[in-house]
């Protein structure tokens, strides 16, 4: 195997070969301090999630060893999360029936799960509790992996390097997985625990491994020192973190901005918080796939006109003084061709025509925004193509990406629509039909 595809599945690899000395202090610098929030973060979270307390710390160990090397961003630190948490008391617990000891098994398996679906897309188990828990992990990994994969990508561009997201993936799942098999409990990325790294000065994956070092030797010289923490002191990390996840400003800003994703805020809000952690989830994502259906179903669409001094052709809506070619209908629909559209782009074409100031010999289609089309799209479209002829109305396609032309010869309809239906760009098609009709 060459040394760049080594490097690809293991980062740690190129990181020790251009390591430099003068990063050595800030890394050990920067992992002794984030001993000191990782040790009552984790036993907090863990007690969030029902486990005991000590879970929290076992489960922050191998997984920043594993990220280290595995994980393609050099500063991000993994470990117990407080948005995963209530997810995962909310899936163990009803299962682990008030016996902590079968919690831990429960939470392990949830974790191994989790990795390995991140890994391999399935899991592996005892086969009852497997059926329980496959649907919860599918979830925390979703969410778990949204959550590492923005901050990492946001680590990588302010301090200048790439993120792979597969190997961000694959990394997150090699983390859990680990965590599960020694007896942790699912993570991901932390967005408290990673800016202490940065602040303290960390450059490379070597801060986690000091971390994890300095807990292992935390939990073999002082092991009982937690047990006088009180759990009071714990439900206050867990508080705090909590509230630091209402965002006011940003649900001011996204009530401004969108109302369709407002009300999916609340509808997810109303789902964790009267339905459950992990049913709530499924909601929201739910009614983001018919929102973005939705979109697609009904998507902008309008006529272009040209206008005096301005190259191209614009939206009539906008430029309601525009001018028409004579005999020309331009139209634009922004969405690929799919079953739910398809008789709306059909309709759309036909009301264009329908309401044209004079006869119509030609139609347009600004076609940039067709990114996809499936057979039923296609039957309407066809059925638009024999209604036009009927008319003596000529249908072409401007700006339509190779992709889709291809895809109309493979579903049988390339002799229907020819080489001189296609134009590279909007103009050259209109100086076509000017050209046709000497206009």
């Amino acid at each position: 195997m060459d040394r760049g595809r080594v490097e690809r599945l293991v980062p740690a690899v190129g990181v020790a070969r251009s390591y430099e000395r003068s990063w050595l202090r800030p890394d050990v610098t920067a992992g002794a301090a984030l001993v000191a929030l990782v040790i009552p973060a984790g036993m907090a979270y863990a007690e969030a999630a029902g486990l005991p307390p000590v879970t929290g710390l076992y489960t922050t160990i191998v997984p920043l060893v594993a990220y280290a090397v595995f994980g393609p961003s050099r500063v991000l630190i993994l470990g117990p999360d407080s948005s995963l948490a209530p997810m995962i008391a909310a899936t163990i617990l009803p299962l682990a029936v008030a016996r902590s000891e079968r919690a831990v098994a429960l939470a392990g398996l949830l974790a191994l799960m989790m990795g390995l679906i991140l890994i391999v897309g399935r899991a592996l188990g005892r086969w009852a509790d497997v059926v329980a828990l496959v649907g919860p992990a599918a979830g925390i990994a979703l969410i778990a992996f949204a959550d590492t994969s923005v901050l990492s990508r946001s680590l990588g561009t302010r301090h200048g390097y790439d993120v792979d997201g597969d190997q961000e993936m694959g990394a997150l799942g090699v983390a859990n997985a680990a965590s599960g098999l020694l007896g942790g409990f699912p993570v991901s990325g932390s967005a408290s625990r990673t800016p202490v790294a940065v602040q303290a000065g960390a450059r490379t994956q070597l801060v986690g491994v000091v971390a994890a070092g300095l807990l292992v030797v935390f939990m073999l010289v002082a092991p009982g020192l937690t047990a006088y923490l009180p759990s009071s002191t714990l439900a206050a990390v867990v508080i705090v973190s909590a509230a630091s996840l209402v965002d006011i400003r940003t649900l001011v800003r996204l009530a401004r901005m969108s109302r369709t994703e407002t009300a999916l805020l609340v509808a997810a809000f109303l789902g964790v918080a009267f339905i459950g952690v992990l049913q709530g989830v499924v909601v929201a994502i739910g009614l983001s796939l018919l929102a973005f259906v939705r979109q697609a179903w009904d998507p902008y669409r309008t006529e272009l006109v040209s206008l005096d001094g301005v190259p191209g052709y614009h939206d009539l809506s906008r430029h309601p003084d525009g001018e028409r070619v004579p005999g020309l209908v331009i139209a634009r629909f922004d969405a690929p061709l799919f079953f739910a559209n398809g008789a709306v782009f059909e309709t759309f074409v036909r009301g264009l025509v329908e309401g044209a100031p004079g006869p119509v010999r030609c139609v347009v289609v600004a076609a940039e925004a067709l990114t996809g089309i499936d057979t039923t799209a296609l039957d309407d479209l066809v059925e638009l193509d024999d209604h036009l002829d009927r008319l003596g109305i000529s249908l072409v396609f401007a700006e339509m990406k190779g992709p889709i032309k291809d895809r109309l010869v493979r579903f049988g309809v390339g002799s229907r629509f020819g080489p001189e239906h296609f134009f590279p760009t909007v103009n050259s098609a209109v100086k076509a039909y000017r050209k046709t009709y000497d206009l």
